[in-house]
């Protein structure tokens, strides 16, 4: 079937009000936030914004039974190309289906559609002194749907996990048109240890398996205080000990942030105003929960990181602790302004690696960007050892492009060298799977059979994860 047809039996479908076919609308479409799209822009053959199970069913039996591709997107702001339909295909937007479907106050739970935003989600469930913990760091941007098919975690993994700790069950739409509950079809348990765990296997799919159409998610009690700690180090091997010393102290802070000589001397550049200490590495403790245990960890962490520290300050005014925060807060702006008229691209970002390993692969990293003459910034999550690193380039300059390939293909092999992984929360998406031979060995043997079971034409985002 070629593209024209599929286009009008589209448009007989949707009608022209949701569903887009112009060049120029299709072309939005061939780009994420990743470096990859681009170099690589392949545009969809159209895109329908579904607002319905019953019409994302219509979509996938009339996918399945003509072999046309079919590639779910939320807000597109992923970093791996995951939501672009690089062999071609039907977009199915999922950002504008925002209905919050039931806030189940006596069970802590929540049913929303895909196109939720992160925050909106959180200002909802706040007016019943709830929350969704996972906070992916694009709150504002960021879809549900988009962080359960990613299993995005970010600044607060550390103390709250992930997203699919959270996930208790999904309603998707196999390739085949099929309509599956997972995690039980009537359930409002939060513990269910019945039959295979689908849930977890569709949560971090990428869109590989089926399209999610509505996600039930568990919640917590929103934290009553908040601390943030502060400390400055003059050699780089003090950060990820100190972070050491606070968990044997008995601590789990709710995040643990590490920005490195690199990340400061950006965010000085970018906004001179916050006068981060000239340092090897800068660590930012963030603890929550009620007042007198917030405190209770603040001592804590203050005397942890003063052993080695020739900084350190604490608050839980939120004034003083907004101060304190901003400089991390700006690093991923700041890392394009430390070359006049380059960009910061999103390539070889989301590395994971033990904690132990952390200051020898920001050495690594520092190194190899000095090998291929490229200026990387460093920063990340190193309560959990997620490192991401932000390539700075002239993208027009095809010599300064073909070193920062080599830097980044380098850097995911030092990943799992380090016995860590090439991707620690922003997913695999188009970028990253070819690496998954080598990280997972005959296990990904077996992810292809299970992609084979549910997709047996593959048609679903092909190309991405696996």
């Amino acid at each position: 079937m070629d593209k024209s047809a599929i286009q009008k039996e589209l448009l007989k479908m949707f009608g022209k009000d949701r569903m887009l076919s112009d060049a120029l609308d299709l072309m939005y479409y061939s780009y994420d936030s990743s470096f990859l799209t681009k170099l690589e822009t392949t545009s969809p053959y159209a895109v329908v914004f579904p607002r319905s199970t019953e019409e994302v069913q219509k979509i996938m039996q009339f996918a399945y039974s003509h072999d046309i591709n079919i590639v779910p997107r939320g807000a597109g702001t992923g970093e791996t190309g995951g939501c672009v339909a690089v062999e071609g295909g039907i977009v199915l937007d999922l950002s504008q289906w925002k209905e919050i479907v039931e806030i189940d106050q006596k069970n802590m739970q929540v049913v929303v559609r895909p196109g939720v935003i992160h925050a909106d989600l959180n200002s909802e469930l706040a007016q019943y002194n709830l929350f969704f913990p996972p906070d992916p760091g694009s709150s504002l941007m960021c879809t549900v749907g988009g962080m359960v098919a990613n299993n995005a975690s970010g600044l607060r993994a550390v103390k709250y996990g992930t997203t699919e700790q959270y996930v208790l069950g999904l309603e998707v739409v196999t390739p085949k048109g099929d309509i599956i509950v997972t995690g039980g079809m009537k359930s409002r348990a939060i513990k269910n240890v019945s039959g295979l765990n689908l849930t977890k296997l569709m949560v971090g799919s990428e869109g590989v398996l089926g399209v999610i159409t509505k996600i039930r998610l568990r919640c917590f009690p929103k934290p009553r205080a908040r601390g943030i700690a502060m400390a400055v180090f003059d050699r780089l091997d003090d950060a990820p000990a100190t972070v050491l010393d606070v968990y044997q102290a008995g601590i789990l802070p709710s995040g643990i942030e590490v920005l490195d000589g690199s990340a400061i001397k950006a965010v000085n550049e970018f906004k001179p105003h916050i006068k981060l200490p000239d340092a090897e590495a800068i660590l930012l403790f963030e603890v929550d929960g009620n007042p007198p245990s917030v405190e209770f960890e603040g001592d804590i962490i203050k005397e942890m990181a003063g052993k080695r520290a020739r900084l350190v300050e604490w608050s839980t005014d939120p004034k003083s602790m907004a101060q304190l925060w901003e400089g991390r807060s700006v690093t991923a702006a700041a890392a394009s302004r430390v070359r006049p008229d380059v960009s910061r691209i999103f390539a070889g970002e989301d590395i994971s690696v033990p904690l132990s390993r952390v200051a020898d692969v920001l050495r690594a990293i520092r190194e190899l960007g000095q090998k291929y003459g490229i200026q990387v910034v460093n920063y990340g999550h190193i309560g959990d050892g997620n490192v991401h690193t932000a390539p700075v380039i002239n993208p027009e300059d095809p010599a300064e492009v073909e070193r920062v390939l080599q830097l980044v293909d380098e850097i995911h092999l030092l990943a799992i060298e380090m016995e860590g992984t090439t991707t620690g929360e922003h997913g695999v998406g188009a970028v990253r799977r070819r690496y998954a031979p080598l990280e997972h060995g005959i296990a990904h043997e077996y992810m292809l059979k299970v992609k084979q079971a549910f997709d047996p034409k593959g048609i679903m985002n092909p190309g991405k994860l696996i």
